[in-house]
């Protein structure tokens, strides 16, 4: 039986207990079941909920997988839990977060799951590096991502390691 592969966009956030290592331990973990693993470079950025908790790491990955998108969830969740993400408030300061950003180029709501996820076209910290990754990429409502990306172009965003 031949395996479907999914190629899928995650974006990263941590904002406590080391940042930056976070990310790296996070995308070690991604290492153990993603294939073709691409990272951004990783960049600083203001958070964009309540304004009193540091600054936030961000990165986007793209990778193949064999999983269902929520399987994938599954696994991203497991992954924040392991390097312990609590929830304390909406948009609030965080070791870790994961959001499945696209999955293909599939449009899926479900009660645990909206892909492409909902808000991507209006944060920075999202389109920037994804725009690193794949500039030529179109998003499954047909935008080109280099004309979001125009947007965003002149960021503040510091990058960190590449």
């Amino acid at each position: 039986m031949e395996t479907t592969l999914h190629t899928v966009y995650i974006a990263l956030g941590s904002n406590l207990e080391n940042p930056l290592e976070q990310l790296q331990q996070a995308v070690r973990s991604l290492q153990t079941f993603a294939i073709n693993l691409s990272v951004s470079p990783f960049y600083g950025s203001k958070p964009l909920g309540p304004q009193d908790q540091p600054d936030y790491v961000n990165a986007v990955v793209k990778f193949d997988t064999d999983l269902t998108a929520i399987e994938l969830l599954d696994k991203l969740q497991s992954i924040e839990n392991e390097q312990g993400r609590v929830r304390l408030r909406r948009w609030g300061e965080r070791t870790l977060d994961l959001d499945i950003l696209l999955y293909d180029a599939q449009q899926i709501q479900t009660e645990r799951l909206t892909v492409p996820h909902y808000d991507m076209h209006n944060r920075e910290f999202v389109i920037v590096p994804l725009y690193d990754l794949t500039p030529d990429l179109q998003l499954p409502n047909g935008q080109k991502l280099s004309e979001l990306y125009q947007q965003f172009k002149n960021h503040q965003m510091v990058v960190l390691s590449k």
